[in-house]
C-alpha cells in the first residue's frame, strides 16, 4: 500500500506512513503530545500543527479531505492544519 494522509476537523484522521522515516518522525513528535481517538474531539497544540505540517510535507502520497473526498496539495493541507476553526 502507498502512503497517503486522510484529513478531518482540520487534524490527522488516517494514514499509512509506509518506510518513509522522515514521515515517521513527524508522526511520532505529533503522537508524543497526546491524540483522541477520535479526529473531531482532536485539540492539536501549535507544536503538533507544527509536527503535522511537516509530516505533510515529508509525505509521498495524496492527501485527502475526508469530508469532500478531494485532493489536498501540500499548502492546502497545511493551511487546513493552521487555519481550521479559526
Amino acid at each position: 500500500m502507498s502512503e497517503y494522509l486522510l484529513m478531518k476537523w482540520g487534524t490527522l484522521k488516517g494514514w499509512d506512513l509506509g518506510d518513509n522515516q522522515e514521515a515517521r518522525t513527524a508522526a511520532a513528535r505529533y503522537a508524543e503530545a497526546g491524540m483522541s481517538m477520535s479526529a473531531m474531539a482532536q485539540r492539536d497544540t501549535p507544536e503538533q500543527k507544527q509536527a503535522l505540517c511537516d509530516l505533510i510535507d515529508a509525505i509521498n502520497g495524496p492527501i485527502t479531505n475526508d469530508w469532500s473526498g478531494e485532493a489536498m496539495t501540500k499548502d492546502e493541507a497545511k493551511a487546513y492544519v493552521r487555519e481550521y476553526g479559526q
